[in-house]
């Protein structure tokens, strides 16, 4: 397994990082095969691992998690998760104030049997709360050793650099990372994300690099997805008789001609292609069963020759996204019209 810097923080990270998401109440429900198969990525030389308090039905999936490392294996981990979404009823339950926040942390750090959390990512912006808000209790936590590193998932490219001249202004902890969505299937984080991560040195680890299962060969053109929490939650990123559904199925076609050409499987292809970009470090998995793992480990290591890349941006040039329902929820200014208008 090839192993990086993550960004400037000198900490070696190993290039695939274990996501959790499908462990639990969202996916795989029996504990000890997740637990079994958090051993086998560790044994495999994956040595990072990412969580959210929201996954697993509000705090399962940091439990499973926190089993999974109880004692020497914890100390191999750079353990990261994550927080903003709501855990509860009420409306402070959530979001990324300075109350909210410290509980948070303080909730993910039980569960997770830990002392300390590595990285501590804010799982979204909060339009409603000053960034220097967030930064200042952040700065806090690692000042008390609950957290040592501090990244985002989610944020637009203003969003990063306002951050960064925040902390720089007020001297405040920096945020050290950003976890984007980033596909062959979704490219709009190419334009200027990527970057503006790579001006500001950060680290970049990437969430859904199989498009939710669509560079795995899982889904195709007039056959219906399977029912499941992942489409339930966005029925339009997995619409296979959409036109955006059957030109995914056809660039997919076309992705799976190119790896059998190059002697790879699809998710191989998938993979590698995430890790080729100069701004990436690490591309998060997230397999539900120990057959998938198995399937996503060889890609940790090998690259992609440039006439492959270059094959690769024909089927799906470089900054496109073949299905806007993949980018999930439109940001706060396109969702809701009371931010485009004058009032009074």
């Amino acid at each position: 397994m090839d192993c990086t810097t993550l960004g400037t923080t000198g900490v070696q990270v190993s290039r695939l990082c274990l996501g959790t998401m499908m462990f639990g109440a969202q996916g795989n429900t029996d504990a000890a095969e997740c637990t079994r198969i958090i051993h086998a990525a560790l044994d495999a030389g994956i040595n990072f691992v990412d969580t959210a308090d929201v996954y697993g039905n509000r705090g399962g999936t940091e439990e499973i998690v926190g089993r999974a490392l109880a004692g020497a294996r914890r100390q191999q981990v750079v353990l990261a998760t994550k927080g903003h979404f709501p855990m509860g009823p009420q409306p402070h339950q959530r979001g990324n104030s300075r109350r909210w926040i410290r509980q948070a942390v303080e909730g993910s750090l039980r569960r997770l049997r830990t002392d300390w959390i590595d990285l501590y990512q804010l799982h979204r912006p909060d339009p409603s709360c000053d960034i220097d808000e967030t930064l200042g209790v952040l700065s806090d936590l690692v000042r008390e050793g609950k957290i040592h590193m501090i990244g985002t998932s989610g944020f637009s490219p203003a969003d990063v650099v306002e951050a960064q001249w925040v902390a720089r202004e007020r001297v405040r902890e920096r945020f050290v990372s950003e976890q984007p969505q980033y596909s062959i299937l979704v490219r709009a984080i190419e334009a200027e994300l990527l970057p503006a991560a790579e001006r500001h040195r950060l680290g970049v680890l990437v969430w859904s690099p199989l498009a939710g299962g669509w560079l795995a060969g899982k889904y195709r053109a007039g056959e219906p997805a399977a029912e499941s929490w992942r489409t339930r939650f966005n029925p339009g990123r997995f619409d296979t008789a959409s036109d955006e559904g059957r030109r995914k199925a056809a660039a997919v076609e076309a992705l799976a001609a190119l790896a059998a050409q190059a002697g790879m499987p699809l998710v191989h292809l998938a993979l590698r292609f995430v890790l080729s970009h100069r701004a990436v470090h690490a591309a998060i998995v997230g397999p539900r069963t120990m057959e998938q793992l198995r399937q996503q480990l060889g890609a940790g290591s090998g690259r992609l020759d440039d006439a492959l890349l270059d094959a690769i941006d024909a089927v799906v040039p470089p900054g496109t996204t073949l299905n806007p329902a993949d980018l999930g929820v439109p940001p706060p200014a396109l969702a809701d019209a009371r931010l485009r208008r004058r009032t009074g």
